[in-house]
């Protein structure tokens, strides 16, 4: 199957870079985990093996019948993940979402939730220069890095070539971890 450009979907093929995603997301069996833009499902056949509770939002309706198919336990939502409701239980959000919805996820999953429900952390496959930005030191603070350093400490844990995906983007890409602060 082919990718479709308008939803930005360039899917993960590089084994490496996918372990790196699950070491950064620190998961335990127990975790809730909410993955946005499952594709293929080559990250979530791996978080299916090591937590007990996925939740896919996918909305291409060409990947939905493939998912249900390979996951018969994956909870699936087909809908846009800005419209997405988070659970009121805690969770951590999984994800190599499209890059052009990298600032609205962002915002959507923390400014515009409740405390209760926010991630606990957020770890994400992003263009390599918004990890960069959102990862800014004091004195060099663009308004996203400091929306989300208000909520919690965002971490740039491996930079990511074109290669590692099909097809393969225009950009680098970065593994990007928040650990979102409890207050």
């Amino acid at each position: 199957m082919k990718a479709k450009k308008s939803l930005g979907q360039n899917f993960l093929t590089h084994r490496g870079t996918l372990n790196k995603i699950l070491a950064a997301a620190n998961l335990s069996p127990t975790d809730h985990v909410i993955e946005i833009g499952p594709g293929k499902g080559v990250l979530t056949a791996e978080l299916l093996e090591r937590v007990n509770q996925v939740e896919a939002i996918e909305l291409d309706d060409r990947l939905i019948p493939i998912l249900t198919e390979k996951f018969p336990n994956l909870k699936i939502h087909h809908q846009d993940a800005l419209k997405f409701t988070p659970p009121k239980t805690p969770y951590k959000l999984v994800a190599n979402i499209p890059y052009y919805i990298t600032s609205p996820i962002i915002n959507h999953f923390l400014r515009e939730q409740p405390p209760k429900q926010r991630p606990q952390s957020l770890t994400l496959l992003v263009q390599k220069e918004v990890a960069q930005k959102i990862c800014a030191k004091p004195g060099k603070l663009s308004v996203l890095a400091l929306q989300v350093q208000l909520f919690g400490t965002p971490k740039l844990i491996a930079k990511v070539p074109p290669s590692h995906f099909s097809p393969k983007p225009k950009v680098d890409s970065a593994i990007l971890h928040i650990e979102i602060s409890p207050e």
